[in-house]
């Protein structure tokens, strides 16, 4: 879709990608060089978060968003985790806390200082165990504060109220690694992707499955929740390995509306979309361009708006939340590129062209704020709300007042509907048999040279024996 382009009637339809210069970069970054498929990058209106290339353990840099520039090689970082860092997210009403996931089985969330780090932070103001497997992915519940879900390699989905710092709900309804999580706009609905191919609409509370799609012809990859619009899109390859995207209806999952081919690169394409302006950005992990569309109520759904092209590979972008934009520039997306090859965060500033200088009422309606709407126990009781909104005109740079405050508790069994998660381990899958496989034979391998190199050592003590005995003072 993206070669023919549908010129309309459309206050985007010049939308253009602007990057800041480079003393407004975040330059010499170790970026992380591992091959998960995440964004290792997480960023809301006070810090910048990345995941970096660390010897043992994982770790990630925050770094305040106006000291930009080069950051120093021993610049503090968060290194509690004892495996790599797999995804890391901010809460979305309490600037300073942030949520991360790791190959060491543990979620943890940590407590940022006012102003950044100091020094090497370790120790997580909530260690979290409840998977019996690495986590791969951690989501904020968007209108309800301290609610997070984290996804493993053990297919669940677990449901943590940090409150009391305990896993509250489980959804054990995937038979192989989620890859994507996504809520609609109030939360009461979460979507997934699978590696077995299949694409879920889940009440988590519940954990019961409304709908559910066998995507055989379209692999899915990755969704989100087309704001309030009951739509849902989805990035993925096809069955001749193009890589394309489709509309679905989330309340019949049996075809999607429209599938478009996009190209017949191999990378993963990321969506996001933006509720406010109805806008879709699509970019492709390994790629350097990002491709836009605006989303329609009617058929074809999906028009093309422009592209972004830029010579440098992105691994991953992490997007500023709606209240961190600069108004005054009529910038309504912001993304923060991963160059791996530079060490490079290059900012990226999506900018309605504009002559007038004045507020845009109509390029920035009321959007989320943050303020939580709900509590735990009011959300885990059955309550939906819709988020409470901001003008972005007037105190949108206010702070949020909450307070994060970690719950005292003590180690025990991790049990969730009745069974104790860290014992339920589910069957081992076959790539990681055949990792242990070619572990132990290794391993294997290591004690036979051991053992060679003992029976060499012993056949010469043997001979030395020998021709002592055999020397003429022993005669």
């Amino acid at each position: 879709m993206s070669w023919r382009p549908q010129y309309r009637s459309s206050k985007f339809r010049n939308v253009y990608g602007k990057v800041a210069s480079r003393e407004h970069c975040f330059d010499g970054i170790p970026i992380t060089k591992n091959v998960h498929d995440n964004h290792f990058c997480a960023v809301n209106a006070r810090f910048l978060a990345i995941v970096t290339e660390s010897a043992g353990g994982g770790s990630f840099l925050v770094i305040p968003l106006e000291q930009t520039g080069r950051i120093e090689p021993n610049y503090p970082k968060v290194c509690g985790h004892q495996g790599n860092v797999l995804d890391i997210k901010w809460n979305p009403f309490i600037e300073n806390i942030i949520a991360s996931c790791s190959e060491d089985t543990s979620v943890r969330i940590w407590e940022i200082p006012e102003g950044g780090l100091k020094r090497n932070m370790t120790e997580a103001v909530l260690e979290l165990y409840g998977h019996s497997r690495r986590v791969g992915l951690v989501e904020w519940h968007p209108t309800t504060n301290n609610i997070l879900f984290s996804a493993g390699y053990d297919y669940k989905v677990l449901i943590w109220n940090l409150d009391i710092g305990e896993p509250v709900k489980m959804i054990d309804c995937h038979t192989d690694v989620i890859l994507c999580m996504s809520f609609n706009t109030d939360g009461s609905l979460l979507a997934t992707t699978c590696k077995d191919k299949k694409l879920r609409v889940v009440e988590p509370r519940s954990g019961r499955v409304l709908q559910e799609a066998n995507c055989k012809n379209h692999r899915v990859n990755r969704v989100v929740f087309l704001g309030s619009t009951k739509r849902l899109l989805t990035t993925g390859v096809s069955r001749w390995n193009t890589r394309q995207i489709a509309l679905w209806d989330q309340e019949d999952l049996s075809m999607p509306l429209i599938e478009e081919e996009i190209d017949g690169l191999s990378g993963l394409l990321f969506p996001f979309y933006d509720a406010d302006t109805h806008m879709l950005y699509l970019a492709g992990k390994g790629d350097g361009n990002i491709r836009y569309y605006e989303i329609g109520s009617e058929k074809p759904y999906l028009s093309y708006l422009m592209e972004f092209r830029s010579p440098a590979p992105q691994k991953g972008l992490g997007v500023m939340p709606k209240h961190g934009l600069d108004v005054s520039a009529c910038e309504v997306f912001r993304f923060y590129k991963l160059v791996t090859l530079k060490g490079l965060i290059e900012p990226i500033s999506m900018i309605v062209p504009r002559r007038s200088e004045t507020y845009q009422e109509d390029i920035y309606p009321m959007t989320p704020g943050t303020e939580p709407a709900l509590t735990p126990d009011e959300w885990l009781s059955g309550v939906n709300r819709d988020p409470i909104l901001m003008s972005l005109k007037e105190g949108y740079k206010k702070t949020s007042k909450i307070v994060f405050k970690a719950p005292v508790r003590e180690k025990k069994s991790v049990v969730v509907n009745g069974i104790d998660l860290l014992e339920n381990v589910p069957p081992r899958t076959e790539n990681e048999l055949l990792r242990m496989f070619f572990r132990q034979q290794d391993e294997i391998r290591r004690l036979k040279d051991e053992l060679a190199q003992k029976d060499i050592r012993i056949r010469q003590l043997q001979l030395e024996l020998k021709n002592l005995r055999n020397s003429p003072k022993n005669n």
